[in-house]
């Protein structure tokens, strides 16, 4: 250290110190240095433990790794449909169905990015977009987004062009006395003029300008089909003017589109077959592009719902992906875990117990991924070297009330406090519950809320509800002359779940259930 510093930093003295550094200042950074050893911890002592994983992503939905097991015949399929597009023709629309976890995104993704990245192996102009249906769920969003998307790719092209016309130039006026008066038969024309094909991927350049002022005229107007997209609002057009600028988009160059629409189900059950409709029908209209549509759904009859037409367009390719069974759940893990975890992360019991539970879960890969992970972050935080059954079990535990937090959390408010009633009956030591019960208790939080009151039989349509989700238990008995009622238990763990509802802006206002549980006897 130089005097210098050693006057600055060593002195106690204020008037020592630099006049830009305030006295205060100075001496809060003296006892942060003081105090050096007593403020480890927060994130030493986790980070100073040998991390178990390697790349944690791959057991991640999102990921799409680079081999799919037990898929191939699914892979194929959907390749030999599509190879279509690399011939400039007009693939099949695609269904494809399955339960959750099947690996039917997965398997999609990873033949989309086998044709694009082969597209641009071969100069085929070929573009795939990926929307996700629970999330963009009406017409409007749809064509939104797919408008922006494509309005961004023909700008990035124009650019590409653009980039590619200036370097055209250039060389034409270097060497226009060379070659006087153009370029037109000259090897060094030809050479850029096939440079530029190439690159603008079957775009509007298919003949080379071949003197400076006509491709002063292609940049111009390049320039001017730039600058006439316009990029579609999240809300605030008319349908029919979002769909125009889609259309428009789409259309603007040469090439095969294929639009891949994940839990296509969700959108028809939110705003209809329209959007498909549209869709389906767009080649018959459009001059310069093609399109072709993937579905990817969960329910295999949501096509009943659709109008024949839709259902006959949509529907000319179908692809069913089964469950994996619990050996084919063992291979995935296997194969991802080799990459996820480092060296001897996992017990020889640990991928077997994962695969066992996800293949209870209809054989979920999905479920088996994230007990993995979740197992492996449980190991880590107990600064454990090894995942361990335990940390299986813990896991599964965890994942479990994960689920029932957040379908609690997003039940109708008239749901929860059907659930609040069934809840507060159980705390309160009542046992065998029937539909009455619950129903006064219904009643009672309704009034303190606010609330209105739904009729018992709809109470009684929502117990059902509730009982299809896994939240409770109600099972019909006869009670013989006086009929039959149903008799419900929770089914998830109480304080939890009560917990969930409470945080709830409305019900968080009921403060104390026990005088209604009392009036029950009254009634």
């Amino acid at each position: 250290m130089s005097d210098e510093d050693s006057d600055t930093t060593g002195s106690g003295n204020a008037t020592d110190r630099s006049p830009s550094t305030p006295a205060g200042f100075a001496a809060s950074f003296e006892g942060i240095d003081g105090d050096e050893e007593s403020n480890q911890g927060l994130f030493d002592d986790l980070l100073s433990g040998e991390p178990i994983f390697e790349n944690k992503e791959v057991l991640r939905p999102s990921y799409t790794p680079h081999e799919l097991p037990h898929r191939s015949d699914q892979i194929n399929k959907m390749a030999t449909i599509l190879v279509a597009a690399l011939r400039g023709e007009t693939p099949s629309n695609i269904l494809i169905y399955g339960k959750t976890g099947t690996g039917k995104t997965a398997s999609a993704k990873f033949v989309s990015k086998e044709l694009e990245s082969t597209s641009k192996k071969y100069s085929v102009p070929c573009d795939v977009e990926y929307i996700n249906c629970e999330v963009t769920d009406t017409q409007y969003r749809v064509l939104a987004q797919l408008a922006n998307k494509f309005i961004e790719e023909n700008e990035r092209r124009i650019d590409d062009k653009i980039e590619t016309l200036e370097t055209r130039r250039e060389l034409l006026e270097s060497e226009e006395d060379e070659f006087p008066p153009s370029l037109e038969s000259s090897g060094a024309a030809e050479s850029v003029d096939t440079e530029g094909e190439a690159e603008t991927n079957g775009g509007p350049l298919t003949e080379g300008p071949t003197t400076v002022e006509e491709i002063d005229e292609r940049i111009e107007s390049l320039e001017d089909d730039r600058d006439n997209f316009e990029e579609v609002p999240m809300t605030g057009w008319p349908t029919d003017r979002v769909y125009s600028v889609f259309f428009d988009a789409v259309d603007y160059s040469e090439r095969v589109v294929v639009i891949m629409l994940d839990e296509i189900d969700k959108l028809v059950e939110k705003s209809g077959d329209d959007t498909l409709y549209n869709l389906s029908r767009m080649n018959s209209e459009l001059q310069n592009s093609r399109v072709s549509i993937i579905g990817i759904s969960n329910d295999l009859k949501f096509t009943d719902f659709l109008d024949p037409r839709v259902k006959s367009s949509l529907g000319e390719e179908e692809i069913v992906f089964p469950p994996y069974d619990a050996n084919q759940l063992r291979d995935i893990l296997q194969h991802r875990s080799e990459v996820a975890f480092k060296g001897d992360a996992l017990s020889p019991d640990v991928i077997p117990l994962c695969a066992a539970f996800a293949a209870q879960e209809h054989g979920d890969a999905r479920r088996a991924l994230d007990l993995l992970r979740t197992a492996g972050e449980l190991a880590e935080r107990s600064q454990s070297e090894t995942i361990v059954e335990e940390h299986v079990r813990q896991a599964q535990d965890k994942i479990e009330l994960d689920r029932v937090v957040e379908v609690v959390r997003t039940l109708p408010t008239q749901s929860k406090l059907v659930l609040f009633a069934i809840i507060s009956l159980e705390k309160n030591g009542v046992h065998s519950i029937n539909t009455g019960e619950v129903f006064n208790i219904y009643k009672r939080l309704c009034d303190e809320i606010d609330a209105d009151i739904l009729t018992q039989r709809r109470v009684t349509d929502l117990i059902s509800e509730l009982d299809m989700l896994g939240i409770v238990n109600a099972v019909v008995v006869s009670k013989g002359r006086y009929g039959r009622t149903k008799e419900i238990s929770l089914s998830v763990p109480l304080e939890e779940t009560e917990a969930v509802l409470i945080s709830d802006s409305r019900l968080s206002d009921i403060d104390d259930v026990q005088p209604f549980v009392q009036a029950r006897f009254e009634n």
